[in-house]
């Protein structure tokens, strides 16, 4: 076990829709059933998996191996939250979203936001995920927002206001540095992307080297309608995240960046939140 390295965790969701000509694009994914059920169990105990590279800095999971495996990935499902109020916590809709991006886009995180807190259970502010994608030199910088709702009107809503306060300078100057604060010296990119996002740079420079994922989440009546993944299905599935994505591309998005647009389809959220909570206590109560 000497060579171990760190894998990536095997596929679990499906890219079941995707529009890469439209204004924002779009890809859409799906869970799936099992059994005549939707895949929440599955899909709750995939996300743990990921956990390391979520929650830990570069060198760390970059670095994990079997004689500091169990010290980093107690390290890791302690850094989330120990809190019984999980219901509207972020943590999970972060996850989801640094693995659609990750699996996707092959991208690298550039930062750990959970490695840097204080206290497990206190909630960390910012864009909800710092990566870059692309070649080395070539690579864009991608910093994520979600929202992990059961009403998709809502997430479209509050995830709207949250972009125009997110492009505002002083946010943004404000965030550089916080991420710039983070990074890891043993990251190859991180000469680059800290002076990228040096306080001289201009943010229109800046702009023409981001993109802005947007992950939303919501109640889907597809999903409770259906029992298996066939043609009917894949019907319903399409047009109601086609007719989403027009509801999002017909607010007011921001136009110096490119921003996409995620969607995840769920049966039901708060299902899905209680069965990631029990599965994130099973993994601390275990390390």
């Amino acid at each position: 076990m000497s060579g171990f390295r760190p894998n990536q965790p095997q596929p679990f969701l499906e890219v079941r829709a995707e529009r890469l000509d439209v204004t924002p694009p779009l890809t859409a994914w799906c869970a799936g059933y099992e059994l005549g059920e939707w895949r929440s169990c599955g899909l709750a105990k995939h996300l743990l998996h990921w956990l390391p590279e979520f929650a830990l800095k570069y060198s760390e999971w970059a670095g994990l191996h079997s004689g500091n495996l169990v010290e980093l990935l107690s390290k890791a499902v302690a850094s989330i939250y120990k809190s019984e109020k999980y219901a509207k916590r972020g943590e999970f809709g972060e996850i989801l979203l640094h693995v659609m991006i990750r699996q996707r886009f092959n991208s690298t995180p550039a930062i750990s936001k959970y490695f840097y807190k204080d206290s497990s259970n206190d909630t960390v502010k910012g864009f909800d995920a710092v990566h870059v994608v692309g070649e080395p030199g070539e690579w864009e910088l991608w910093l994520g927002e979600v929202k992990f709702y059961s009403d998709i009107h809502k997430a479209v809503a509050d995830v709207i206001e949250e972009l125009k306060g997110h492009m505002q300078r002083d946010y943004l100057r404000s965030e550089f540095t916080a991420i710039t604060n983070k990074l890891d010296n043993s990251w190859g990119e991180a000469a680059k992307l800290r002076e990228l996002l040096h306080q001289n740079t201009s943010l229109d420079k800046i702009f023409e080297k981001v993109c802005i994922p947007v992950l939303l989440t919501y109640d889907s009546h597809a999903i409770g309608a259906h029992t298996s993944v066939c043609e009917e299905y894949q019907r319903a599935f399409e047009k109601e995240v086609f007719n989403y994505h027009d509801l999002f591309a017909s607010k007011q998005l921001p136009t110096n960046v490119l921003v996409r647009l995620f969607l995840l389809p769920l049966k039901e959220k708060a299902a899905l939140a209680k069965q990631m909570d029990e599965e994130l206590k099973r993994w601390q109560s275990a390390f």
